[in-house]
């Protein structure tokens, strides 16, 4: 009797543990449940509702009630994808996507309204042919023919060895000036980002801020925790520099202009950058489709938000002239200014 009574009372408090764990509804696999779902999972999670708010008058309650009405049983998987991807656009944030097997829902405005900015095809006449530029972790760098360096960073997706970023600083060591395009960089590690960043700085300066949400309400946010960046540990440089930007620079490569914009000796030169300063999370749907968001917000040095970009320092565009005759408007202006620095001793 004693035993039956202890399993008894053991099965018991299993189960008033496990129903005090769940918290959350769990939305059935339906098309209403899946829609309530995505609604629900970015009402509570996503971390620009203010911010979009006063940008361009979101309202995340009436974007439910719009496209909630559109949403029926009978749909098929296309047609309820569809709805489903208007409807994170109206977040107009890149990091916003819903994921299922036939297509990624995207917002794209953010490059596909502004001018380029960058072309493989001029990349290929600063670069030269393959045996003119060398190459170390996804890094392509060579001295132009006025001695200034140009780095083609393309990507933040993999992280920089520290011998790597050694070496390409001794190659370019006794350069005038330095252009870093990473123009069409869509992001990556901000570890990477942060790596690349520290060769700018001597000294470990305050780069950002970024919060963490705490609770479900759309402003629910830890204090800012800050983000510092440390010199690195090798060669660094320690004259002009260019950054060069367009609208496709993005998330890390978005924060790394933030970490060095404002510094001495540091000038970015193109268009805005695209933005997407939110830490991106992911969930999944009970249908299995995943949505990615911006969950954890990022701030420049003096606590604004570039979610929408960075505004460069010289605003240029790639001129048709100049690209007619294979001549890339953003690099020449960016060697024109290190130049000019140059001859004045900066």
């Amino acid at each position: 009797m004693k035993r039956l009574f202890r399993f008894l009372l053991f099965i018991s408090v299993s189960v008033w543990l496990l129903s005090a764990c769940i918290t959350e509804d769990v939305m059935p696999d339906t098309r209403r449940g899946n829609f309530e779902a995505l609604w629900q999972t970015l009402d509570e999670r996503y971390c620009f509702f203010g911010r979009k708010a006063a940008a361009y008058g979101l309202d995340w309650r009436a974007v439910r009630t719009a496209y909630g009405i559109r949403v029926r049983e009978e749909m098929t998987d296309r047609q309820f994808f569809e709805v489903l991807g208007e409807m994170i656009c109206e977040l107009r944030d890149g990091h916003v996507n819903l994921y299922a097997a036939h297509d990624v829902a995207r917002y794209g405005a953010w490059f596909d309204d502004y001018p380029a900015n960058y072309s493989d095809s001029l990349e290929r006449v600063y670069l030269g042919r393959t045996s003119d530029y060398q190459m170390a972790a996804g890094l392509k760098y060579r001295i132009l023919d006025d001695n200034i360096g140009y780095v083609r960073c393309a990507s933040f997706a993999s992280g920089f060895g520290d011998g790597n970023l050694h070496e390409v600083m001794r190659y370019l060591a006794l350069c005038d000036g330095l252009i870093v395009d990473v123009r069409g960089n869509g992001g990556g590690m901000l570890t990477a980002a942060g790596k690349l960043a520290s060769l700018f700085v001597n000294e470990t300066v305050t780069a950002g801020y970024m919060c963490h949400k705490t609770g479900r309400g759309h402003d629910d946010f830890s204090t800012p925790e800050v983000i510092r960046l440390k010199p690195f540990s090798g060669l660094r440089w320690q004259k002009p520099v260019a950054i060069l930007t367009n609208r496709r620079t993005y998330s890390a490569a978005n924060s790394f202009v933030m970490y060095l914009k404002g510094l001495p000796g540091v000038t970015v030169v193109g268009d805005r950058t695209g933005g997407g300063s939110g830490m991106p999370l992911t969930s999944e749907l009970p249908c299995g489709w995943s949505v990615r968001f911006s969950a954890c917000p990022m701030y420049d040095r003096e606590m604004n938000v570039t979610e929408e970009g960075i505004e460069p320092d010289v605003k240029v565009d790639i001129s048709r002239e100049d690209y007619a005759r294979d001549v890339d408007t953003i690099i020449e202006t960016a060697r024109r200014l290190l130049r000019a620095e140059g001859e004045r001793g900066i």
